[in-house]
């Protein structure tokens, strides 16, 4: 019986875990949130993050007032090994991720000390997919046998997801193509497709590209498409222009092949997301992901983005973790494929 009574007095003794505040209801009432961005202000990634940060605190409990911070350079790297390495997971600062962020060819790099596949989803917002874009004058050398090759352009450093559909054209389409690399910024890669400097280029707006089309100069070559209910299907905007996929379809004969095909094509599906940092707490998880969702059907939201761009499909954090994920198990085989394919065309994966 003593012992009986010892126990039921510790018992009474210990604090339950509503006296702790662990069951407490999770307010923002009086502060401010932060969004970090690791690109430089004006760029898309920087454009979502204030639309989002605009628009997502009422539907936050508290309201907070909410704060975008860019830190540019190295291609976000900077910031992310920041967010990961120095943000409390207190649900005060999130960090907008552009697809680059995702892509192993970055975080695997020795001065990286982040992995995105430990951060904690929100959401994300995708284009539709992006084009490849070439001048109707040149098309006739793509495919055929000339000394001319076709100039593809790209931008300093590693070329983005989209277009890497030239670099699989030229290894297992048999593309009469070059690389022209060095260019700022994808609206300097506009303008020198308009004026001849080069023949092709990848390109995801919706209004560049009804722009060049309508020319009559350009045309669309092939499209990365859009996911719909778990299956890539083309964008009506582009027209009937094919997916990229369907090109390469009996191309690729091995496993690594395929592998490494896969994590390309994943890497162009994800676009911009909303992360938390690794090991936010579950109540404060599930506020934020229920709060983007409610924010990708706001009508006010809506109104504001299509002011900015057409370009703008929301995705869930279902999606958004997939697609991390399967770019973070890429194998070591298929990465260094893909490693050595571009370094044959002259390319840096590094």
């Amino acid at each position: 019986m003593i012992r009986v009574a010892s126990l039921l007095l510790l018992l009474l003794a210990t604090p339950t875990a509503g006296a702790r505040g662990e069951g407490a209801p999770v307010s923002f009432d009086g502060k401010t949130v932060t969004i970090l961005v690791g690109n430089g202000a004006g760029g898309g990634t920087d454009i979502v993050a204030r639309l989002v940060g605009t628009y997502i605190g009422k539907y936050l409990p508290g309201a907070p007032a909410l704060l975008v911070r860019n830190m540019p350079g190295a291609e976000g790297l900077p910031a992310s090994n920041y967010f990961a390495r120095q943000i409390a997971a207190d649900g005060l600062t999130l960090l907008m991720e552009s697809s680059t962020a995702a892509d192993p060819m970055l975080y695997r790099k020795p001065q990286s000390t982040y992995d995105p596949t430990k951060f904690v989803t929100v959401g994300g917002v995708g284009r539709g997919g992006t084009t490849l874009l070439i001048n109707s004058s040149s098309e006739s050398r793509l495919t055929g046998v000339s000394p001319s090759r076709v100039t593809m352009g790209s931008l300093t450093g590693v070329p983005r997801s989209g277009m890497l559909m030239a670099a699989w054209g030229i290894e297992f389409l048999g593309w009469n193509a070059r690389w022209v690399v060095g260019y700022p910024s994808t609206p300097e890669l506009v303008s020198a497709l308009e004026r001849g400097e080069i023949d092709m280029t990848s390109e995801g707006s919706l209004h560049n590209v009804q722009r060049l089309v309508a020319s009559g100069r350009f045309r669309i070559y092939a499209q990365t498409g859009t996911t719909e209910n778990g299956k890539l299907v083309r964008r009506k905007d582009f027209g009937d222009a094919p997916l990229f996929n369907e090109l390469m379809e009996g191309k690729l004969k091995t496993r690594i092949e395929r592998d490494a095909f896969i994590y390309w094509s994943n890497q162009t599906t994800i676009d911009k997301w909303l992360a938390l940092p690794p090991g936010t707490p579950d109540p404060i998880t599930r506020i934020y992901r229920t709060a983007f969702d409610r924010l990708m059907r706001d009508a006010e939201f809506g109104d504001a983005v299509r002011k900015v761009t057409e370009d703008f499909v929301p995705m869930t954090h279902v999606d958004v973790s997939s697609l991390v994920n399967a770019l973070g198990s890429i194998s070591p085989e298929a990465f260094t494929f893909v490693d050595t394919m571009l370094k044959k065309q002259g390319l840096d994966a590094h």
